[in-house]
């Protein structure tokens, strides 16, 4: 059982942890509005996921592995949600105004449905529960135990990429290299989407 929680807490980390659009987008907020503001999109993205953790343990992934149509409108849909949060990043004012803060900064909501249609977060609970369950008495405490592991995970892997973020808020105070780091994480963002599309 050690040896199975080991494999699930190290699969879950690269899987949920490595730069895809929503590391990206947290550590992006957090550089461009600071740990506080940033709060709102974080819990944004970890309700989104509580929907994907639920949705892959549903079958989700079967149902989108037999209708290759819908699958393929989800993940257009996904991506194009995606950049636009990408894009209001990218063009945030360079040292907002605290009202241009409050309009301008993603929102719970904005997290929410980034999370949600995300599909490397389906993806990566797909992994997750297909290779890393862990054995229990029943299927069910299996999948309850592995995605209450993986979600605690996610809570904490998410902050570090928003306290990631923050500590470039330093290089924020001239205009020129906080338009750079913006566009810079818009086009990151932009660029996993578009890898996730095609491979």
């Amino acid at each position: 059982m050690i040896e199975s929680v080991l494999a699930l807490v190290v699969a879950t980390s690269v899987l949920l942890g490595s730069p895809g659009p929503a590391p990206l987008a947290l550590a992006a907020t957090s550089a461009t509005f600071g740990v506080q503001n940033s709060l709102p999109f974080y819990f944004g993205i970890l309700l989104g996921l509580c929907v994907v953790i639920i949705g892959s343990i549903l079958g989700l992934s079967a149902i989108l592995s037999s209708y290759p149509n819908i699958s393929l409108f989800i993940k257009v849909l996904g991506a194009s949600y995606l950049v636009y949060i990408a894009y209001k990043i990218g063009t945030a004012p360079v040292v907002p105004k605290d009202s241009e803060q409050k309009s301008n900064r993603p929102t719970v909501i904005d997290g929410f449905i980034f999370n949600i249609l995300n599909p490397k977060a389906y993806a990566a609970f797909f992994a997750i529960f297909a290779q890393f369950l862990l054995p229990a008495s029943s299927i069910n405490t299996s999948y309850v135990i592995t995605a209450m592991i993986s979600f605690s995970l996610a809570i904490v892997i998410d902050f570090i990429w928003v306290l990631l973020g923050s500590t470039l808020k330093i290089y924020f105070e001239t205009e020129q290299s906080a338009r750079r780091i913006r566009i810079g994480f818009a086009v990151l963002i932009v660029a996993v989407i578009l890898f996730g599309l095609f491979y």
